[in-house]
């Protein structure tokens, strides 16, 4: 019985380091997201929040980031399922970060401490943007789509046996 317990201890062990986060996305954070930091005054909270990219935006000293969020899977990487959004943030970071790379769409994670907020525009809407000092800005490969196509035998009598 105690080497059964053993194993399924060491099973577990080695399945929970299957899913890893990348090294800089690692460490407490506030569990709070974009709209409710905008509904509480959550000014010094670090968070690690994810989403994609509305709009990239260099400054002189600066690139800052909109993005729509959402929840993040066990990796930190921006989770889609259906219309699942937590509101909008602004992310900055020092240094240039090109726009032809960091595109709107593309996934980002990033970590960082909630500096203040800002009042922009979407559309027409004046929107309250928690606005992240980052310190880890994580843009993700781009998800390639795969398509498999299962097909029937060609022959009836191709795999009875």
């Amino acid at each position: 019985m105690h080497t059964r317990t053993l194993i399924v201890a060491a099973l577990a062990a080695a399945l929970a380091g299957c899913v890893t986060q990348a090294v800089p996305l690692r460490g407490e954070f506030a569990a709070i997201s974009p709209h409710q930091a905008i509904e509480q005054d959550s000014t010094g909270s670090v968070v690690r929040w994810g989403g994609r990219i509305v709009r990239t935006e260099p400054l002189a000293d600066r690139t800052c980031f909109e993005v729509l969020s959402t929840r993040l899977d066990a990796s930190g990487r921006p989770y889609w399922a259906g219309d699942d959004t937590r509101g909008r943030f602004i992310a900055c970071r020092a240094g240039f970060y090109d726009p032809a790379l960091f595109t709107d769409k593309r996934e980002l994670t990033i970590t960082g401490r909630i500096g203040g907020y800002e009042n922009r525009k979407v559309g027409e809407y004046d929107y309250r943007f928690p606005r992240v000092d980052a310190d880890v800005v994580y843009l993700w490969p781009v998800r390639e789509r795969v398509e498999v196509i299962a097909r029937p035998s060609p022959w009836p009598w191709w795999g009875w046996w």
